[in-house]
């Protein structure tokens, strides 16, 4: 079933593809479209009857090379069975969506075929997605990265007489290779230290890596820290995290289903979903996810500002989405990986929802994108204002606080938020500041779209064409009065509607199991029981564990005890080890290897389930008890030693402070936008340099320019001029005319015709080689 799911998209891009001249462009979408349809059915079937038990289902033997090998296998467990709804679902409503989107598009002439093109790009990009987030291994998942790249690029690029288009999609595909050569790296780290790119066998080795050292860059670093930075920067690529965020907001440039599929549901996802898939190397990489935590409340900080000022209606959603990746890798950062698969979950449906409801008002607009010329527009397009509505509701987080009644956001952000309270303030902080922006530019987009009076130009709109689905008006011509705008066809309001319910109720359903119980989420996730009998899961000696019988029936034999920090629990032969505490389940017998075992960690096992979650460290204990609610934590039926634990009893205030956040943001917006509508100036004006460096994205594109972009032109203008006009066509030319033409009249001089010169060049020949025998040559 898992096969059908990963090739279905793949067999529809090649028939639609490269058959669509033969079966036409209809049956191309036809086809393309309920193939997916049929993986987004297979997908939810996958994801509410798994088990959590982790299957690998192999398709083929792949690369093999000395000690690499590598099959193409997919990877199936709970990881997998959420992305596979996310991916295939969005996906599925994408392709149904775009039949009414791309009907009757501005950008091509009469006869040109495009939607062929389009629907077999889409398949594509969805298979590839697949393909990264089912991988096995890391290159396999690497051949699914680039290929999202590669899908990304042929989608924002895909209008490519707008050069607009085509530079957005460059830019694109040029950040995104400096992600890329960071993640390349990583993976080569892993390789050169545990011989193995498969997943089970660097997890297993994990523990070894915190204890192994790595020299590069003419520096020492931990190895799981250094690799666990090297894949983080592949995410910061895909995933738009500061300083690698500039080409998000470009994407928009391609069409908006894109957007919706690519730039807010799945390909931005991929570098989430990296960290969430290694979290058995996080866990020992506390610098790593250090990193990853200030760098992703930062992101979600900088994208909600920016996002506060712009006017296009898609750059809003875009920086939203910038915003709303930097929350899910604070949650993955702090270590509560199952909240950012929760918040990543939550927010597909959202955020797919709130493009598609732009890409509704943009057709009802005639193509209009900048929210300055909106307005009023509730009356006349009410389902796509409903839509957009619930989104908005989603995003902002609306919800009824302390429980868990509310829409998807309000559950999976505020479980962010918690857990950013007890990881780091500083994330904690920001990402409050962050949900309150959230709320304001959210609303500011509802109010000046659906509210208010209609800002057209002229009366109606300045355009005069066909509307986009071919009803030609009678009024063309006429003056009086131009195209209305009107309600999207069926194909294109559906996806809101089902989109919509992802938004209500995605949040309430699967809170219990990725932030509800810890019990129900490492059930769910198919990890192992946690460690609570004891103090803090470390610092207990094996045999209290007697009881608890070992993973895999291995004798718990503990000879020679000098363990430091006993392993965790289900561990097996542990003789004179030192005070590596290795993961969950593992079983590792290390005898004095010292050094040697540097290079190459003993093979452990690989922790169980598709996460690992471990508890605190005495000195991270001792940090978080100060943060948490004495009382309740006291009366907790868990003790608050692992993060999901503690991040349920922290102080009421904590938990409520993203709602109030979130109406601070809502009354901004409605104090601003319906109750006095001149404000924003007025404020623009009176505080120019801010909102010019807001509405300039902090200057990050200027800075990029002046660094990165004109060095390399003048380097690329100097080797052309210099170099290649200069030097090299100087060279051939000189040669050619100078130096060539004066051996030629020399050896004209030589060809005499006179016998005794051809003699006496014979003859000194010989004297030179007998010269050069007797020297060097010979017995010796």
């Amino acid at each position: 079933m898992a096969t059908i799911i990963l090739f279905a998209p793949l067999i529809g891009a090649l028939i639609c593809g490269f058959g669509w001249r033969l079966i036409g462009e209809k049956a191309g979408q036809i086809i393309t479209t309920s193939l997916v349809f049929l993986g987004a059915a297979l997908s939810w079937y996958i994801f509410l009857t798994f088990d959590g038990e982790t299957q690998r289902i192999v398709i083929m033997r792949w690369i093999e090379s000395g000690t690499l090998g590598s099959e193409w296998a997919i990877r199936l467990d709970r990881l997998t069975a959420i992305m596979l709804v996310v991916v295939n679902s969005v996906s599925a409503l994408v392709h149904l969506y775009s039949f009414g989107y791309m009907a009757h598009d501005e950008n091509w002439h009469e006869g040109e075929h495009y939607k062929a093109r389009f629907f077999a790009y889409l398949s594509f990009f969805t298979f590839a997605m697949l393909a990264l987030v089912t991988a096995d291994n890391l290159v396999q998942m690497f051949f699914g990265w680039e290929g999202v790249g590669v899908a990304s690029y042929l989608l924002i690029g895909f209008y490519y007489r707008k050069p607009s288009a085509n530079a957005a999609a460059i830019k694109a595909f040029v950040v995104n290779r400096v992600g890329d050569f960071g993640f390349a790296l990583g993976i080569f780290a892993l390789y050169y230290l545990t011989d193995s790119i498969r997943f089970d066998d660097v997890f297993a080795a994990a523990p070894a890596l915190a204890e192994t050292n790595l020299s590069f860059l003419w520096a020492d670093w931990n190895a799981a820290n250094l690799i666990g930075v090297l894949l983080f920067i592949g995410a910061m690529g895909k995933s738009a995290q500061l300083i690698l965020h500039t080409w998000l907001p470009d994407a928009m440039e391609g069409p908006t289903p894109v957007s919706a599929l690519i730039h807010a549901a799945t390909m931005v996802t991929a570098g989430v979903f990296l960290v969430c898939r290694m979290s058995p190397l996080y866990e020992y990489a506390p610098q790593a996810t250090a990193f990853i935590t200030v760098l992703g409340a930062t992101t979600a900080f900088f994208a909600a500002t920016v996002g506060l000022v712009q006017n296009d209606i898609k750059r809003v959603i875009a920086y939203s989405t910038c915003s709303q990746l930097g929350y899910m890798f604070v949650a993955a950062g702090v270590g509560v990986y199952s909240v950012a698969m929760f918040h990543l979950f939550t927010h597909a449906f959202f955020k797919a929802m709130l493009f598609l409801g732009a890409g509704s008002v943009i057709t009802a607009t005639h193509h209009e994108q900048d929210m300055r010329n909106y307005g009023g527009l509730r009356k006349k397009i009410p389902l796509t204002f409903w839509a957009m509505m619930i989104g908005t509701l989603a995003i902002t987080g609306v919800g009824i606080p302390l429980t868990h009644y509310g829409f998807a956001g309000f559950l999976s952000k505020d479980a962010v938020i918690e857990s950013a309270w007890v990881g780091s303030s500083y994330a904690f902080w920001l990402l409050v500041v962050a949900a309150c922006m959230t709320s304001f530019y959210s609303w500011r987009l509802m109010f000046m779209t659906f509210f208010g009076t209609s800002r057209a130009h002229g009366n109606g709109h300045g355009h005069d064409h066909d509307d986009h689905h071919g009803a030609v008006h009678d009024t063309h011509g006429h003056d009086d009065h131009h195209h209305e705008p009107h309600e999207s066809p069926m194909t294109m309001l559906i996806p809101l509607g089902v989109l919509a319910l992802g938004a209500v109720f995605s949040g309430m359903l699967w809170y219990k199991v990725f932030f509800g119980e810890e019990t129900a989420v490492r059930d769910w996730f198919g990890m192992e029981a946690a460690a609570h009998g004891e103090a803090h899961g470390e610092g207990a000696t094996t045999e209290d564990h007697a009881e608890a019988a070992p993973a895999d029936g291995m004798a718990a034999a503990t000879e020679d005890h000098t363990t430091e920090a006993a392993p965790a629990e289900g561990t097996a032969v542990t003789e004179d080890h030192a005070d590596a505490a290795p993961a969950e389940g593992t079983a590792v017998a290390t005898e004095d290897h010292g050094d040697a075992a540097a290079a190459h960690p003993v093979a452990g096992v690989a922790p169980k389930g598709a996460l690992l979650m471990l508890p605190f460290t005495p000195e991270e204990q001792a940090v978080v008890d100060t943060r948490l609610d004495a009382e309740k934590a006291a009366k907790a039926e868990h003790p608050p030693t692992t993060m999901i634990n503690a991040a349920h009893v922290v102080p009421a205030w904590v938990k409520v402070s993203p709602f109030i956040a979130m109406l601070i943001g809502f009354g901004l917006a409605w104090l601003f936008y319906i109750k006095d509508p001149s404000l924003p100036r007025r404020l623009a004006t009176q505080q120019r340099p801010l909102y010019l460096f807001l509405l300039n994205k902090w200057y990050f594109d200027e800075l990029y320019d002046l660094i990165f972009v004109r060095p390399a032109k003048w380097l690329g203008n100097f080797l052309w001029k210099k170099g290649d006009g200069d030097v090299i066509d100087g060279t051939l030319n000189g040669v050619a005319m100078g130096i060539i033409p004066f051996f030629t009249r020399l050896a004209g001089r030589a060809q005499s015709g006179y016998l005794f010169h051809y003699a006496f060049a014979m003859v000194l020949g010989i004297v030179a080689l007998v010269t050069w025998m007797t020297l060097f040559g010979g017995a010796k």
